[in-house]
């Protein structure tokens, strides 16, 4: 008979010191206080439960993943071009975007809390960075990306790269959304210009190479 109340024993049969991969099922044995239980018990997907994070990359790594999103906005503001005023809307856009990640994986809020804490100090995650002149802006801008979006997808989980390049593509959305191009003084305008609709398109693409 089953002692009421007893904690529950678990006994291991095999060898204790094998280590266990994803979806191996061992055997074991519940002392319930009396009686012995055989139970069959799988191994949990470790993977799944990985969560990446700041740490996991080098310092210039997680540079170029914290300043990934203001790139995304960039390759907004060089496809089309404004004044400076179009150019700020689209600056404070893309900083609002890269303060609020669109999901809630780890690795987005520790880049969101380090582009946070540099704007406290006065610095631009930009900083360092400037595509060279004469050289297809865009296009280096969008090989940033692939750079930065293939250093994520080495260390993260399918999801969390996912995530991250659809933080991209959102970062230059915002940015495209932030001020109206053309027209001539307010009048028929475009929200979104056709040369930045194609460049959201390669952004996308770059995000999800």
């Amino acid at each position: 008979m089953r002692g009421h109340g007893a904690d529950p024993r678990l006994r291991t049969s095999g060898n204790r010191s094998r280590n266990l991969d994803a979806g191996d099922r061992w055997r074991v044995s519940v002392d319930t206080g009396g009686e012995l239980d055989a139970v069959d018990v799988e191994a949990p997907c470790w993977k799944e439960l990985a969560v990446t994070t700041k740490s996991d990359f080098s310092e210039e790594e997680w540079t170029r993943i914290v300043r990934a999103p203001f790139v995304a906005g960039l390759a907004i503001t060089l496809a089309d071009p404004g004044g400076p005023i179009e150019a700020a809307k689209e600056a404070m856009a893309t900083m609002k975007s890269a303060t609020s990640p669109p999901s809630r994986e780890q690795l987005l809020t520790d880049v969101a809390l380090d582009v946070q804490a540099l704007a406290q100090q006065h610095q631009h995650p930009l900083k360092g960075y400037r595509p060279i002149k004469g050289e297809g802006a865009g296009s280096q801008v969008l090989d940033e990306l692939r750079a930065v979006k293939s250093i994520v997808a080495a260390r993260a989980t399918p999801e969390e790269a996912a995530a991250f390049g659809d933080w991209l593509v959102a970062s230059a959305q915002a940015a495209a959304d932030a001020a109206k191009e053309g027209g001539f003084m307010g009048f028929g305008a475009e929200q979104v210009s056709e040369g930045e609709r194609d460049m959201i398109d390669q952004v996308r693409q770059a995000a999800r190479d």
